[in-house]
């Protein structure tokens, strides 16, 4: 056999497997011939082999999640060492703040440095940074030189564009010395 043949009923089980076909193949082949198109690329291939040898249709293995048997945390526990977010963690902050619950970067960084605080003190401090970010000004972190600059260039220049801010800013990086906005920056746009 030269090439890749098609697929269709007249291959094999074990010509077929022999040959590479794309999963998108493989589903098309399953709705043509009325097999189940659900699972991994693995089961729909070994439903395909069984189908093209002996007619039958393997049956869809599905997976019965297990029931999470997440213990509960208390308010008065305190936050762990070496805090590591998890789904525990997630039902927990979901119950008492709400579905809009995420670990956003800030509360991570919280519970992380906040070692034998209360969970009931998390809480509190993850409203207080949502409060923070709608103010505005939220921490850009050192290491984030670039993104500092064109928060602090859009500040002091309103209606001044994107294109206009990196300029400034690949004029200051090209200088000694610090690398914050100043007004003196926007000689770089003369």
């Amino acid at each position: 056999m030269n090439g890749r043949p098609n697929l269709d009923k007249q291959l094999s089980g074990k010509t077929f497997c022999s040959f590479y076909y794309l999963k998108e193949e493989l589903v098309d082949f399953c709705r043509e011939n009325k097999l189940p198109t659900s699972g991994g690329k693995i089961e729909i291939t070994e439903r395909i082999a069984c189908f093209l040898d002996t007619g039958e249709v393997l049956p869809v293995h599905t997976k019965t999640k297990k029931p999470s048997n997440i213990d509960s945390i208390l308010d008065t526990e305190k936050i762990e060492p070496d805090f590591v977010c998890t789904e525990k963690h997630r039902v927990f902050f979901k119950e008492r703040i709400g579905k809009s619950f995420s670990f956003n970067v800030d509360f991570q960084k919280w519970l992380k440095e906040n070692t034998g605080k209360t969970y009931s003190e998390a809480v509190s401090a993850y409203y207080q940074i949502l409060e923070e970010k709608k103010k505005g000004k939220t921490a850009i972190g050192k290491q984030f030189e670039y993104n500092t600059y064109i928060r602090d260039f859009f500040a002091n220049n309103a209606g001044k564009s994107l294109e206009e801010a990196i300029q400034c800013w690949k004029y200051k990086k090209s200088l000694q010395g610090h690398n914050r906005y100043e007004k003196s920056d926007l000689i770089a746009l003369l």
